[in-house]
């Protein structure tokens, strides 16, 4: 080979290297529904959240501020305005002080079986309003009364003060479920983010407590773990709306070094997911969390619970409660309802059967 040639060899694998390099660095690509989306929160100037006080960071815009900018910009209807689902609001009492909840009734009769429903915001920022477009579509989609839950957020309340509001909101809506048209024999729990971390910390609670376990937890890309190792975390590492910065002064704010090994905190750390409610568990491909969330499904069905698992290409964290604009988002939102109506299918013939054999029990003096 000459010289000439050799160079020209090498020159080529040198920028074959370094697209390859490139490519890795920016991670997968959005589809254009998605995009769109993202370029809607661009045109927002949101600043770089792990720059900020948490004071600051809860000014800032968030993905569903873009869905609604986008939605104003194509003429889509808001949601709040469907009169399919009805939203009261009411405080109970918590051990940091009054809890906010958000009662969404969708029309129909009832009583309704409920999803208990946690936000999320990586425990600093947003609240309920910020997601309003999620427990929304899970109250219409799966014909089912959704509470969600304003819980206290850190710093200025760490952990273990939103596990701690979780589960006294648990503790409430099995109690009062019938002062608002629900089922206290059905409830699942279910969140996104921070808030899939609280649905499974409630399950783990009410097992380790031996109370009444949840029928079913949905899981929306949940976070789990803090092992910034994992492949996602490498390929999003500067991704949007979420990245591996914002996820270090996520846990900066809301977590102390001894908490760290804290299954309620960090449910990957626990040394069993045994006895856990079978759950669903759907993620993103452009997302720190994918690989946790999928890893904490396979350890979920080692331990005997059983999982049904999805996760959608092209879409971003946050993607859940977008189906307004991004077809993936409602594609998503129609697989959680399926998932959560079947769940509550189950449970009403588990608990038919369970009262026919106790007829027949008494029917033939056997003790029920």
């Amino acid at each position: 080979m000459t010289m000439k040639k050799t160079l020209l060899a090498v020159t080529v694998l040198m920028l074959a290297a370094r697209w390859a390099k490139g490519k890795s660095a920016t991670g997968p690509t959005p589809d254009p529904a998605m995009q769109k989306v993202l370029d809607a929160l661009k045109q927002l100037q949101p600043l770089p959240i792990d720059t900020l006080s948490p004071a600051e960071a809860r000014l800032q815009p968030l993905p569903g501020d873009a869905v609604k900018a986008l939605m104003a910009q194509e003429g889509i209807p808001a949601p709040s305005s469907a009169a399919s689902v009805s939203v009261a609001t009411r405080d109970i009492e918590g051990a940091a002080g009054p809890i906010p909840i958000h009662v969404y009734t969708p029309q129909g009769s009832g009583p309704f079986p409920i999803l208990l429903y946690f936000h999320g915001g990586g425990f600093v920022v947003a609240e309920t309003a910020d997601y309003d477009a999620s427990p929304r579509a899970l109250a219409e989609g799966a014909e089912a009364i959704v509470v969600a839950v304003d819980y206290h957020r850190a710093p200025e309340h760490k952990f273990p003060h939103a596990p701690n509001d979780a589960w006294t909101a648990y503790q409430w809506v099995r109690q009062h479920a019938q002062e608002f048209n629900g089922d206290p024999t059905q409830i699942a729990v279910g969140g996104e983010s921070a808030g899939g971390n609280l649905a499974t910390v409630v399950s783990m609670m009410a097992r380790d407590r031996n109370e009444e376990l949840p029928l079913h937890q949905l899981l929306i890309y949940p976070l789990v773990d803090n092992d910034m190792s994992r492949q996602s975390y490498r390929i999003n590492a500067n991704a949007k709306p979420l990245n591996r910065a914002m996820m270090h002064w996520f846990f900066r704010h809301y977590l102390d070094e001894r908490d760290m090994l804290n299954p309620y905190a960090l449910p990957m750390k626990a040394g069993s997911l045994a006895d856990l409610p079978d759950a669903t568990i759907i993620t993103a491909e452009i997302d720190p969390l994918r690989s946790e969330g999928k890893a904490y499904a396979a350890r979920l069905l080692a331990a005997g619970v059983a999982v049904t698992q999805r996760d959608y290409p092209g879409v971003t964290h946050e993607f859940f409660g977008m189906g307004a604009v991004v077809p993936a988002a409602l594609e998503a939102e129609k697989f959680a309802c399926e998932c959560l109506k079947h769940a509550f299918t189950q449970e009403r013939f588990r608990l038919s059967r369970m009262r026919v054999l106790q007829g027949q029990n008494a029917e033939h003096g056997l003790p029920r």
